[in-house]
């Protein structure tokens, strides 16, 4: 699997000579720049639909949950980043901690995905996926990433997604039921 994962990257990343330095000026601020732009939409629906509000901050909680997971995960597994086996220089400055699964990755597949279950919010979460696809290819372009380690970041995103699904639905059955009775029980 190491050798098809190699060989990905080196038909994906910039590698040690550009062809194209726009190319790897566009991939630099994509891979550096996307985060802060997930943040501000996520911050526009908050402001724009007040009615999105209290999802939008269950979305950033479970944005943070797996940020801390594919954080610990990457620092036990310790994948080492394609510029520190040699393969590349990093394009953009990093450390050189645990590359898989890719946090960025996870954060954004899990904002997108989130939102891409609730029909209000469905819009923006494909948008966010859009971007997050693109992130992907731009760290990997830029030499932080292999490949796998995106995709292992679209795989735990999918199950951040599900706990969070399977979260709001225990919520929706079994909370929600007895807020509403003690409300009736207050009045």
């Amino acid at each position: 699997m190491q050798a098809l994962n190699i060989a990905l990257f080196q038909a994906i990343a910039a590698g040690p000579t550009p062809d194209s330095q726009a190319l790897l000026w566009f991939a630099a601020s994509v891979a550096e720049g996307t985060t802060w732009v997930c943040l501000a939409l996520m911050g526009w629906v908050a402001w724009r639909q007040p009615a999105q509000r209290s999802y939008a901050m269950a979305a950033l909680v479970a944005a943070a949950a797996a940020s801390f997971i594919a954080q610990e995960l990457a620092e036990v597994i310790g994948m080492p980043r394609p510029f520190v086996v040699g393969l590349s220089p990093a394009h953009i400055e990093h450390g050189i901690r645990g590359a898989l699964p890719s946090a960025h990755a996870t954060v954004m597949f899990t904002v997108g995905l989130v939102y891409c279950l609730r029909a209000a919010t469905r819009k923006l979460g494909l948008a966010i996926l859009a971007i997050a696809v693109l992130t992907g290819w731009a760290r990997i372009y830029v030499g932080v990433h292999f490949p796998f380690d995106i995709l292992a970041g679209l795989g735990l995103a999918i199950a951040m997604t599900g706990l969070f699904w399977l979260l709001k639905q225990l919520g929706q059955r079994l909370v929600a039921p007895l807020i509403a009775r003690d409300d009736l029980r207050a009045h």
